[in-house]
């Protein structure tokens, strides 16, 4: 088995997502080396803290542009892939330019549905038989990179968006940790700008509703 993919982790808040990662290391060969929170009060750092996993933590600039600091943890802990996971900021267009393609993000809807925030409340509102999440590759557009990975849920039951939301991320555990395998895996690679799963374009996500 190849060395395991290298990434870093950043988050805001809970952190239940970088929970489910963390435990999932080693049935889909990554490693988290680093975790990254604007927020140094934030709960998921707990999930750094047991094992031993540096992190970092900043306060937050909008002003910032560069995020030059970032950039020399991520250095200095050998990264190869960033992880979005409740990272509750917009990262500015230079730091996604430096690290093109190199950059994952769980979103709670069915992109290209309801990009932005309340994706629950806007599904139920409109009527929304499924609703679901996406992994997708971060660019300069918000919510709007290549999509990687989906699954999917009925939403009949939910009468309010809290309750479709505790049903969505018991699936998000499972995806997330799922679609970084795919790419520590070399499943899913990048050709000319182009995504490509098992050596085939992929035109649409996969989706994965285990």
């Amino acid at each position: 088995m190849s060395s395991p993919l290298k990434i870093a982790v950043f988050i805001s808040g809970t952190g239940s997502n970088l929970g489910s990662i963390i435990r999932n290391q080693s049935k889909y060969n990554y490693q988290v080396v680093l975790v990254v929170s604007n927020k140094e009060s934030a709960k998921g750092l707990d999930f750094a803290r047991e094992p031993n996993i540096p992190f970092y933590t900043f306060q937050w600039n909008k002003e910032d542009k560069e995020l030059w600091h970032l950039q020399e943890q991520i250095s200095l802990q050998q990264c190869e892939l960033i992880v979005l996971a409740g990272f509750m900021k917009i990262l500015p267009e230079p730091f996604t330019k430096a690290y093109k393609n190199k950059i994952i993000n769980i979103h709670p809807s069915l992109l290209p549905k309801y990009p932005g925030l309340h994706t629950h409340q806007r599904a139920l509102d409109n009527g929304d038989e499924f609703h679901g999440a996406t992994v997708h590759y971060v660019n300069e557009e918000l919510d709007a990179g290549q999509r990687i990975s989906q699954t999917i849920i009925e939403t009949k039951g939910c009468n309010d968006a809290d309750s479709l939301a505790t049903r969505l991320l018991v699936r998000e555990h499972s995806l997330f940790p799922y679609t970084i395998g795919l790419i520590a895996a070399n499943r899913v690679t990048w050709q000319n700008d182009e995504l490509y799963l098992d050596g085939e374009k992929l035109t649409e996500p996969v989706i994965f509703n285990e």
